[in-house]
């Protein structure tokens, strides 16, 4: 396949998926969120708020609400960015009035199953689309723009907003649906950062220690990592280090911990999550 051919296929993969992840956010928002009076926060959740209000079809709010920010913060985040923001936003402004016209029965009236539920289906399909490259919420864009304004971080700045929703909520459905809303942002959130970062669960070990050599042919032969050697300067003495670097899955931690600390009880180290983890040098030695 040539490179053209696969650049096309690619982009269209990536199309779809937007879609796919805009369908269901959509579904999870029939099924689970409008019938239970539970809103998620950001754009969607004043769109939620706003459908309850006044009746207006939920899709075109979102579509409405979303395109000054998109409009205003084009020449931050690209135009391919805005193509994939477009399409995710008009798929779930189509589906969920496709959906809503089906008259679809709620899953469950019980609102801590609707608040999990639905954050859960929701961040699944917003993290698809953020993924594959779009967006179907305008409050980070807003939090990009305030921010070369502000003295405050994209996060801070959507905190803020969201603050504001959920008090609203409040106000509207009372403070019991307005607590359950937070808790479905919440867990929405945290399946959108697993479903864009990975669920591989990898950890990148960093180790200083004396008996480096030892200390690699003990990671590699009883964990079968490879392991990558980096020098380095003490920053007080300036004294010439080796820093050995390794990657490896969560339930390899603790042997790894265990290895340390037979080869060198006075090794430092440090361990860090990462997102993703991809290659060849990844895979075990013994696979090779």
């Amino acid at each position: 396949m040539s490179h053209s051919r696969r650049t096309t296929f690619s982009l269209i993969y990536r199309y779809v998926l937007v879609i796919v992840g805009a369908v269901i956010a959509a579904a999870s928002i029939e099924l689970f969120l409008l019938p239970n009076n539970i809103i998620d926060g950001g754009i969607i959740g004043i769109s939620l708020i706003l459908n309850s209000l006044t009746n207006l079809n939920f899709g075109i709010l979102v579509f409405i609400l979303n395109i000054p920010f998109l409009f205003f913060g084009f020449k931050y985040i690209g135009k391919r960015f805005l193509f994939f923001s477009l399409t995710g936003i008009v798929a779930l402004a189509l589906a969920e009035a496709v959906l809503h016209q089906v008259e679809l029965e709620a899953l469950t009236h019980i609102s801590l199953l609707a608040t999990i539920f639905g954050g859960l289906m929701l961040g699944v399909g917003v993290g698809i689309v953020i993924r594959y490259g779009g967006a179907l919420d305008g409050t980070e864009i807003m939090g990009l723009l305030l921010m070369k304004k502000l003295p405050f971080t994209v996060g801070e700045c959507v905190l803020v907003f969201n603050i504001f929703v959920f008090a609203w909520a409040s106000f509207v459905y009372g403070i019991d649906k307005a607590m359950y809303s937070v808790l479905t942002y919440y867990v929405a959130a945290k399946t959108i950062d697993a479903v864009v970062e990975g669920m591989d669960g990898t950890k990148a070990v960093m180790v200083v220690s004396g008996s480096y050599e030892e200390m690699t042919k003990a990671i590699t032969s009883k964990l079968g990592r490879g392991v990558t050697r980096l020098k380095a300067e003490g920053g007080y003495r300036g004294d010439q280090k080796d820093v050995l670097y390794v990657v490896v899955t969560r339930l390899e931690v603790m042997p790894l911990k265990n290895i340390i600390y037979e080869v060198d009880r006075n090794a430092f180290f440090t361990i860090m999550d990462t997102h993703e983890s991809k290659g060849s040098s990844f895979k075990s030695v013994h696979d090779h």
